[in-house]
């Protein structure tokens, strides 16, 4: 009877160990499921997967729209969202606790007043402002001084507007006195009036006269009466998907994304 017990209990052992393997394996294959999960979070570039909602300047609106979409190819799975607006408008956004996960401004001057709200910024590109007239240049309007004469429609941006202060940073510096017909609130709204012939001249950063060629002329300033404005990207901290939104600021700066800045006649930074 002892040798038979012994026998059972061996062949018993033996069943146990049998029935651990496949559940060994099942945990072995969860694990593997678990961690392949994780990994579909990211995408194949491993930039976090997310839907993002960015908040960019007025003159970013056509370069950008091309720029997220070589961002949502290169990253399967993301989404990106352009809000467009002069870019005090943002920073009011961005005060008011706007669901955002990202700024890029037109100007530093803005990006800075807004330190507590943002992680820190990078400038990914740099402009310059041109006259824009109508096709043809009817008014045959030659450089900045041409701006003072009390019968031609001048428009220009807003002083709040980051394009309003360097148009105004530029006039002052050659004392030249330009009485506005109106003050908009972004650049895209000083080229509409100008294209719709609401006004014969205005100032607008260099990249959006270049978007519609066919209705504008735009007259060249001199570098030394011009003024630079610099673009600042950064992370919102009130963002939900901080990792997603920092790989996207950092793609702004990489060769990709930088060919398609200056693409669109933006300049390094």
């Amino acid at each position: 009877m002892s040798l038979l017990l012994t026998r059972r209990r061996a062949a018993a052992a033996v069943l146990t160990a049998a029935l651990l393997v496949p559940l060994a394996a099942c945990g072995s294959d969860d694990k593997k499921d678990a961690d392949s999960g994780s990994e579909a979070t990211s995408s194949a570039s491993g930039a976090p997967k997310a839907d993002l909602t960015v908040l960019a300047a007025s003159s970013l609106t056509d370069v950008f729209k091309e720029a997220g979409a070589a961002y949502e190819k290169a990253n399967p799975g993301t989404k990106v969202t352009f809000s467009f607006a002069g870019s005090q408008e943002l920073a009011a956004q961005v005060k008011q606790g706007a669901p955002a996960d990202a700024l890029v401004t037109a100007d530093t001057k803005t990006m800075d007043g807004l330190s507590g709200d943002t992680g820190k910024p990078t400038v990914i590109a740099k402009n310059r402002l041109v006259i824009a007239t109508g096709e043809g240049n009817p008014e045959k309007v030659e450089n900045l001084k041409d701006l003072a004469d009390p019968k031609l429609k001048v428009v220009l941006a807003a002083p709040e507007v980051p394009v309003g202060r360097y148009s105004e940073q530029i006039l002052d510096a050659q004392k030249i006195e330009v009485k506005p017909v109106s003050q908009e609130p972004n650049v895209r709204a000083v080229l509409s009036k100008v294209e719709l012939g609401e006004a014969d001249a205005g100032l607008v950063y260099k990249t959006d006269a270049a978007t519609t060629t066919d209705k504008v002329d735009a007259i060249e300033i001199p570098d030394a009466e011009n003024a630079i404005a610099s673009y600042p990207a950064a992370t919102l901290k009130a963002s939900k998907h901080s990792e997603a939104a920092a790989a996207f600021v950092a793609w702004l700066s990489t060769p990709e994304a930088q060919k398609i800045l200056q693409g669109a006649g933006f300049q390094q930074p």
